[in-house]
């Protein structure tokens, strides 16, 4: 639930699980304080010496301290008016709010509807809080939350099933299917969520983005269900929380930029944070899967009681020994076979080789996504044979990994139709184009993103085609501009690709559009990349009727060393 009202409270969320802030359910208060912060020094002062906070000087008014200093004050506010109210010992975190006047509050709730109640008090006590008599006005407000009604608890699903959450800036998608059809190999009836949908042994309960806690409560209410895996994506951690109490194995890919600017994340450590919180509610007997390559995701180990299970494409990575010596384990990949080491002891797995989402070891970043799923899988108790089989019968096709690295031939050309949609998938998405392309052929790539990107972000999109790409296009995500005009967007893109020099890029007024465009201008032996989140369906349908063909995990091979040879 979220709730608006008034200039202070700019908003009231209801988080139903474990959040930035706590690994229970808790309330967000987002306030807009313009007064506190222009207060007077001596006033401000006052204020928070009528409530027996020893803040010491508040700092002039406007500045970075008088900041700090009213985030202070606002914790201290809530803790007084909830033992005014008889709650004691409330847990709160305050923090800076999204805009330079406004303030975050966070605490745990048992019942919704006298913590959101304590929640308004609040802001109606920090709107006067630099009026004299603040104390008793904070007693008042207690005492008439006394009064509320405590409304109802918090209705979380305790899994009662082996459950593994998977969370990432790239890869946790393949990562959660990946994990799913080892299950299945194992006999298990397997239900997971994610940005497709809700599944059950493979067959889609409901269609949509699913990655967030209705997700997870969908997955785990499936009749039969014996496996969970639940794709967490950042933004339903931040509007809600995450939809389960516990897991028994998290996952986290790795954290790059996408999506800063929203939701208050501006930097890669807050992003970090957010996604840190499937590793705070893993159980103490579990295990915690991080990506030893990717420092924000291995430092995530010390924030939780279960087990780290490192992986990476470095066998040397400080992490994978770390975590062997703290009672872990580490997959690595050591001469050209995926193994998994615990304290030195090394058990082999299978060759990359012999692992087709990696594409015959060229898709490095599907390489680290199959070590993170093979990890999850002996980590949550499958049967080493059931992972194994799972890393031999998992395609990279539109049947058992839509939109992820779907390669098919048209007339000699290689076409990749990718989900690509920040600087991490467009970057591997290249690496393949380049590992694909035969003597004398080019990388063509059609590029474009959705309007709720930063506009350094998209520029940057322009700039990393320009730079990997023979031919850089775009095309146009109408159904993705989110408060954008076309035009902006294909400006920003055109700005980034003229930072290397590269001034002809073409736009199409669609995906699809702009593939007619590509395929019309290239030949056998090239290859068409392209960053295709919007018209996935209507591409492929295209290019079934262009007869062309999916690339078995045998002819990828022998197109990648026929691409290697020149």
């Amino acid at each position: 639930m979220v709730e608006t009202a008034g200039p202070t409270l700019v908003e009231l969320r209801v988080l139903d699980g474990a959040n930035l802030y706590f690994p229970r359910p808790a309330i967000k208060l987002t306030l807009d304080v313009p007064g506190l912060l222009s207060l007077p020094e001596e006033r401000a002062a006052a204020a928070a010496g009528e409530v027996g906070l020893a803040a010491g000087s508040p700092g002039p008014p406007g500045g970075e301290q008088r900041r700090r200093f009213a985030t202070r004050l606002l914790a201290h506010l809530v803790r007084r008016t909830a033992a005014a109210a008889g709650v004691r010992a409330l847990a709160v975190r305050s923090r800076p709010g999204p805009e330079p006047t406004q303030l975050v509050a966070a605490y745990p709730w048992r019942r919704q509807h006298a913590a959101e109640a304590l929640g308004r008090a609040v802001a109606e006590l920090i709107a006067t809080a630099g009026t004299p008599g603040l104390a008793e006005r904070v007693g008042q407000r207690g005492a008439a939350l006394r009064q509320v009604e405590a409304g109802p608890g918090p209705s979380l699903p305790v899994p009662r099933v082996p459950t593994v959450a998977v969370t990432g800036t790239n890869g946790k998608t393949t990562v959660t299917r990946l994990i799913a059809h080892m299950g299945r190999c194992a006999g298990l009836h397997v239900g997971w969520s994610n940005t497709d949908g809700i599944y059950l042994d493979g067959e889609l309960v409901e269609e949509g983005d699913w990655s967030g806690p209705g997700g997870a409560a969908q997955v785990l209410a499936q009749p039969g269900v014996q496996l969970a895996v639940l794709e967490t994506a950042r933004g339903g951690i931040l509007r809600r929380g995450v939809g389960v109490a516990h897991n028994d194995v998290a996952v986290v890919t790795n954290i790059s930029a996408d999506h800063l600017g929203l939701g208050g994340i501006q930097t890669l450590d807050q992003l970090a944070e957010v996604k840190a919180t499937i590793v705070r509610i893993t159980r103490s007997g579990g295990w915690v899967v991080l990506n030893a390559d990717d420092p924000r995701t291995l430092a995530m180990r010390r924030l939780s009681r279960a087990r780290p299970f490192t992986f990476g494409l470095d066998p040397d990575a400080p992490g994978l020994r770390e975590a062997q010596t703290e009672g872990g384990r580490a997959a690595t990949v050591l001469d050209g076979d995926l193994v998994v080491l615990t304290r030195g002891r090394v058990d082999r797995l299978l060759p990359v080789l012999d692992v087709p989402v990696t594409l015959a070891g060229l898709a490095s970043f599907n390489v680290a996504n199959a070590l993170a799923a093979a990890a999850a899988g002996i980590a949550v108790g499958l049967p080493r044979e059931a992972v194994l089989d799972g890393l031999r019968g998992f395609r990279p096709d539109p049947g058992q990994n839509p939109g992820r690295m779907n390669i098919l031939d048209l007339g000699g050309r290689a076409v990749i139709v990718d989900m690509a949609h920040n600087e991490a998938s467009l970057l591997a998405l290249l690496e393949v184009a380049r590992g694909l392309r035969l003597p004398g052929g080019r990388v063509l790539a059609l590029v474009g993103t959705a309007g709720d990107r930063s506009d350094e972000l998209i520029r940057s999109l322009g700039e990393l085609a320009a730079r990997g790409a023979d031919r850089v296009a775009i095309g146009e995500k109408h159904r993705y501009l989110r408060g954008r005009e076309a035009a902006e967007l294909v400006g920003l893109l055109r700005e980034g690709a003229a930072t290397v020099g590269v001034s002809d890029v073409p736009a199409h007024p669609g995906e699809l559009a702009g593939l007619q465009a590509l395929v019309a201008e290239s030949g056998p032996g090239d290859v068409l990349a392209l960053m295709a989140p919007a018209e996935r369906p209507e591409i492929l349908a295209w290019l079934e009727e262009q007869d062309a063909t999916l690339l078995d995990p045998s002819q990828l091979r022998a197109r990648v060393v026929a691409a290697a040879a020149g």
